[in-house]
């Protein structure tokens, strides 16, 4: 399951050009990270919203993926964000985490913590969806 969730998010340019780096993988629950960089910040130099719900959302992919059976790839059926507070540090952290998990469809919840906080500044809750018996590559 790590190497599939390893292998799967190498392949994603998006992470790639955030910076993202994957930081630990369970069954149900993963953790993703990312440093400040100026590129991909707002006008009052705050990591922009966008950068936080595409990370926020690969974290609930891949936890998803991680309870998925090895021939099932992942796409987000629907999320919704609620940003509590501004994104301001020098590192963020985002974890996806499964809250239950059906043949289809995953619901997960997503937190995002900045500089080692316990309060998130970012909450998602997200349906993935599994796709079966579909040419390409897994993941």
């Amino acid at each position: 399951m790590r190497a599939r969730v390893r292998a799967s998010i190498e392949r994603q340019s998006m992470m790639a050009t955030l910076g993202v780096e994957l930081i630990a993988v369970e069954r149900g629950r993963v953790q993703l990270a990312l440093r400040h960089d100026d590129r991909f910040t707002q006008q009052h130099g705050l990591l922009h919203a966008g950068a936080v719900a595409a990370v926020l959302d690969s974290a609930c992919g891949y936890a998803a993926y991680s309870v998925m059976r090895p021939d099932a790839s992942v796409l987000t059926a629907t999320y919704t964000i609620n940003l509590l507070a501004p994104a301001a540090g020098s590192r963020f952290t985002m974890t996806g985490q499964v809250v239950r998990a059906g043949r289809t469809l995953v619901v997960c919840r997503g937190e995002a913590f900045a500089d080692g906080s316990a309060a998130p500044f970012a909450v998602m809750q997200a349906t993935m969806t599994a796709l079966y018996d579909r040419p390409g590559p897994r993941g």
